[in-house]
């Protein structure tokens, strides 16, 4: 397992296929604010009201130049039917091998009903132009969290 990433660490490089098709490298952001966040699985509950609040909020992120990335194992068809479902505007990247998961660590143990298993915590990391990180969130609860990612990209 990966070591536990903090502010100020190089950002992992990756080089993912996206919703709609195409692939979304971390070299071609460099010199943009890029929001990543990590969540366990499209269309359940948290994960659509996220996915829904951060594409609400996706002009104000355009507007301080931050392109706003969601992550997860599902694949490509997955994220085309979320993104068309619920007219989501953020882009999907598809990490089904998991590897960029385990790169910052949200690979991780977890615990239903007293049965444990492995899965995404939901996490998001601020990165800057130079790909570096400069803030994060672990354990992330879902309401009012887009607005205080958004709020953090205001003040850098």
């Amino acid at each position: 397992m990966a070591k536990k990433l903090i502010v100020g660490d190089r950002a992992p490089t990756f080089k993912l296929p996206a919703d709609g098709g195409d692939e979304i490298s971390s070299e071609s952001l460099l010199g943009k604010t890029v929001i990543l966040y990590f969540y366990p699985k499209d269309d359940t509950s948290g994960c659509t009201k996220e996915a829904i609040e951060f594409t609400n909020l996706l002009g104000k992120f355009d507007k301080e130049g931050a392109v706003v990335l969601g992550v997860s194992k599902d694949d490509i068809k997955a994220h085309d039917k979320f993104v068309k479902k619920h007219k989501l505007k953020v882009r999907l990247l598809s990490d089904s091998d998991g590897s960029l998961c385990e790169s910052y660590a949200v690979w991780v143990e977890k615990s239903m009903y007293g049965r444990k298993y492995m899965g995404i915590e939901r996490s998001t990391f601020l990165i800057d132009e130079n790909g570096m990180i400069k803030a994060m969130w672990r354990k992330v609860k879902v309401t009012g969290h887009a607005e205080a990612v958004l709020n953090a990209v205001k003040q850098q």
